[in-house]
């Protein structure tokens, strides 16, 4: 029984990390190995899990699910609203236990805990660079190959981030989605 006790008996040789069930260890483990065995039908990214690659596959799609009823973010995933639902608030439930620092994200305080140790586990294989996160690496990696793999439809913009991607689609669409609660100000970066 212990998912009902705090007992994490498995545990990272690599890293900090800890779990209860084997398999979730076993599925950690490609995080260190780069390991990506659920690769994308439609164009060349492949990802550790298959919920990466499920939530990935959306961005192939035209249409976006979860509208926020708070303000005009728009998403593709529950888990993705249920995250920006944070926002309106002030809430950020992962706190570090070594300072003061806390934030929305599980994955976002594991990272932070890196900053304590100075460890950055991933390194690229062509230059000296090294991060924090598979993701920083392989937006870095993009230096080197020169690929954008995000492409607007519209025109002949291509970026190497999907954030980047959605915020461009407001320059065809006209649409400033965040706006300010006290004058008529709009823009389409939040913050």
């Amino acid at each position: 029984m212990l998912t009902h006790t705090s007992e994490k008996p498995h545990k990272c040789t690599l890293c900090y990390y800890t779990c209860i069930r084997r398999v979730d260890l076993n599925k950690h483990m490609l995080i260190h190995t780069d390991e990506k065995p659920f690769k994308c039908s439609r164009c060349n990214f492949a990802f550790t899990t298959r919920g990466q690659l499920k939530e990935h596959t959306l961005t192939h799609v035209d249409k976006k699910f979860y509208n926020c009823p708070l303000c005009n973010y728009v998403g593709t995933t529950n888990g993705g609203l249920k995250q920006h639902a944070l926002t309106h608030t002030d809430e950020k439930p992962f706190q570090c236990f070594l300072c003061n620092y806390s934030c929305t994200r599980r994955g976002v305080l594991k990272r932070h805990m890196l900053t304590h140790t100075g460890e950055k586990p991933y390194k690229c294989s062509l230059c000296n660079y090294a991060c924090t996160s598979s993701g920083d690496l392989k937006r870095h990696m993009f230096a080197h190959t020169g690929e954008k793999p995000y492409e607007c439809s519209h025109c002949n913009y291509a970026c190497i981030r999907s954030g980047d991607l959605n915020r461009h689609m407001f320059a065809h669409t006209g649409e400033k989605p965040y706006e300010c609660s006290h004058c008529n100000y709009a823009c389409i970066r939040s913050g």
